[in-house]
């Protein structure tokens, strides 16, 4: 029996409840709060990252907050407009759209509202920029991806990257209200991380994505070009979180840092690349998420080190 009948099998005989059966652990499920932790976690660097002193608490509190509601929203939305794709794919079809436990008009409203909260928050506590900024992500994760190039295209994840890419963009501009080519370059980091990170999950899952019908890159151009489109845009990954250290905005122990998770990562997109195990593509999707959240550590790590260093040195007491 093939992986795709057995997966349609499974989907099949797993109970729906009634329509209207959901509770407050749906609303939490609608707002995906790993990933939204993990963007949470980048424009925390990008607040660090944005002056040589720690960021004020206000700031901080209030801008998570804002950037955190706001992301939920998005998430919220991705549910909403994603319910019938996702009550195709075994490991999407438990969410509480998908399996018929909540109406779409109470996800609606609750993305809404969160969405709305979030904003107003960063208008009235934060600034005006970020508050905008977000607006975009939202409305470039919410709707451009979503709801048009996730089925339009094959490269849905290289355009798409663009709004999933912008947390330390916001976090920089919740602190200094303005962009600068540091927070751009956080991003140029994200957005290159993006395809070697999401394809390697799209090859596990191509079966999947096949029935429903989107056009994953293993799916439209095959399981050897999306393996080799991983390693390449792995390598240029490795080139980009370099920049840090060559602009001269972190130092040595950022390179040391980045180089030791480059290396590892690599490995990972090498055994994809090569397609002799079948359990790599999963396996490296999964470290490339310790990735960058190391990444961003060392960056952040780096940056104090910088700061304390100067702060000690002589004169400068």
């Amino acid at each position: 029996m093939s992986d795709a009948l057995t997966t349609e099998i499974r989907v099949a005989e797993l109970p729906s409840p009634a329509l209207g059966e959901w509770g407050w652990r749906d609303l939490v499920t609608l707002c995906k709060p790993r990933v939204v932790l993990v963007m949470l976690v980048c424009a925390l660097v990008g607040m660090a990252l944005a002056q040589p002193v720690l960021p004020s608490p206000a700031v901080v509190l209030y801008g998570l907050a804002g950037i955190g509601l706001t992301a939920c929203g998005a998430a919220a939305f991705n549910h909403v407009v994603d319910r019938r794709l996702d009550a195709m794919m075994l490991r999407t079809s438990r969410r509480p759209l998908a399996a018929r436990r909540m109406p779409g008009s109470i996800a609606l409203a609750w993305a809404t509202l969160l969405s709305l909260a979030g904003l107003a928050l960063l208008v009235w506590q934060v600034n005006a920029l970020t508050a905008w900024l977000t607006l975009g992500s939202l409305i470039g994760y919410a709707l451009v991806y979503t709801a048009f190039l996730k089925h339009a295209t094959p490269q849905n994840i290289v355009i798409g990257g663009v709004a999933g890419a912008a947390p330390p963009l916001l976090g920089w501009t919740a602190v200094t209200g303005q962009v600068g080519p540091e927070p751009l370059l956080l991003v140029l980091i994200i957005f290159a991380w993006t395809p070697p990170h999401f394809w390697a999950l799209a090859l596990h899952k191509r079966d999947e994505y096949a029935r429903a019908g989107v056009p994953m890159l293993p799916v439209t151009h095959g399981e050897a070009f999306t393996r080799l489109q991983v390693w390449l845009y792995g390598w240029l990954t490795v080139a980009v979180t370099l920049l840090p250290f060559a602009i001269g905005m972190s130092g040595a122990l950022y390179l040391v840092g980045v180089m030791a998770l480059n290396m590892r990562f690599m490995v990972w997109n090498y055994r994809v690349w090569r397609g002799q195990d079948p359990k790599a593509p999963l396996a490296a999707f999964w470290f490339s998420i310790r990735y960058i959240l190391g990444l961003f550590g060392v960056l952040l790590l780096d940056h104090y080190a910088q700061a304390w260093s100067l702060w000690m040195a002589p004169g400068i007491q």
